[in-house]
């Protein structure tokens, strides 16, 4: 299959960029080192290309009545330049996707989708859209840049009129950024922990923008990041992934999704997750860190110190911040309680780990 370029391909191969294919794109993975990268994010501030992610317009006098039928969260909750983060529900009491609602007004709204999910998700919601709202997949034109750190309000207030600092997380605005005015979106949201801001744009526009933030941040340090320092950054906030710890088979309520599970309206197969709620799960997403020296990677068996298998590792790596590793993986309900220790399968050996709060890197 043919992958899509972004729009500032040959910025981020003239930046040095391992470019690799993901979720239909090609992506920049790295620039110069994963921890290097990472620490930057954490310490100061990266800029991320994730222009594969999807876009959708949901407009028009039904656009909320579809928003509340597919969507698990409330959207009539939201005021005007604000996001919520809610899931898709599917026919099994799994996830389709998980993703954000933006409102712009009560018959303007995006929703902002994973990449590898654009095309399922745009047909699941047309699917069921019986309430006359109007649907439009602006993907293709939309470019989103993500800069993240303690120093990224500083780096965009110097490119914008928008008050960033008067933002709060998960509102949004549309501004300026430099000279361009034309449908720039500044989002207070991102996938980090290290706070910030995430700007959509036309893809023309794209190349002056990352050039202009760039110029702003040099300053401040600024380096473009990969998706390789983006998986260690959500890892640590033990943010879910899509097809490592949630998919179409993973229960919303052993994801630890409760939170945005709203029965106080109805929704798709809103009464079989209402009843996994009511009934208990048997197993949760939790956070690990390892106490023995290892890696627990996607795949791995955790057992209990009886030997039994207890749970599977979803998500794992060398957190860059803690110098040990860490994973996410679903585990039997009475192993969760933070502080048990339980041991991960790593090479014909079983390691020893303990379950932790999210997020699994403590401020």
């Amino acid at each position: 299959m043919d992958q899509k370029k972004l729009a500032i391909n040959d910025i981020h191969a003239i930046s040095g960029a391992k470019m690799m294919p993901f979720a239909g794109y090609m992506m920049p993975v790295r620039y110069s080192s994963d921890i290097e990268e990472h620490k930057t994010v954490r310490e100061r501030v990266g800029i991320f290309d994730v222009s594969h992610m999807g876009e959708f317009m949901v407009e028009g006098p039904g656009a909320l009545d579809l928003i509340q039928y597919i969507s698990s969260n409330d959207a009539s909750k939201l005021v005007n330049g604000q996001v919520q983060y809610a899931y898709l529900p599917n026919d099994n009491g799994g996830i389709i996707d998980d993703f954000l609602v933006y409102k712009f007004n009560d018959e303007k709204f995006m929703l902002v989708v994973n990449a590898s999910n654009i095309e399922k998700d745009w047909n699941w919601i047309n699917e069921h859209n019986t309430f006359d709202a109007v649907t439009k997949n602006i993907s293709e034109d939309i470019s989103l840049f993500a800069i993240q750190g303690p120093k990224a309000t500083e780096v965009i207030q110097k490119l914008t009129e928008v008050d960033l600092s008067g933002m709060k997380y998960y509102t949004f605005k549309k501004g300026n950024i430099g000279n361009i005015t034309d449908g720039a979106i500044i989002s207070a949201t991102g996938y980090t922990g290290a706070g910030g801001f995430e700007v959509y744009m036309y893809n023309e526009y794209a190349a002056e923008i990352w050039e202009a933030i760039m110029d702003a941040g040099s300053d401040a340090g600024i380096k473009p990041v990969g998706l390789g320092a983006r998986d260690t950054l959500r890892l640590e906030m033990g943010y879910c992934l899509y097809g490592n710890d949630i998919d179409e088979t993973t229960s919303p309520i052993e994801a630890g999704l409760g939170w945005i599970t709203k029965f106080s309206k109805h929704f798709f197969n809103d009464q079989n997750i209402k009843k996994q709620k009511e009934e208990g799960v048997s197993q949760k997403l939790v956070g690990m860190e390892m106490i023995d020296r290892g890696i627990p990677r996607q795949g791995y068996e955790i057992f209990n110190p009886d030997d039994d298998i207890i749970g599977r590792v979803t998500s794992g790596t060398m957190s860059p911040s803690m110098g040990i590793g860490i994973g996410m993986g679903y585990i039997k309900v009475d192993y969760t309680v933070p502080g048990t220790e339980v041991f991960i399968g790593i090479r014909n050996r079983k390691l020893k780990a303990r379950v932790v709060k999210f997020p699994i890197l403590k401020k």
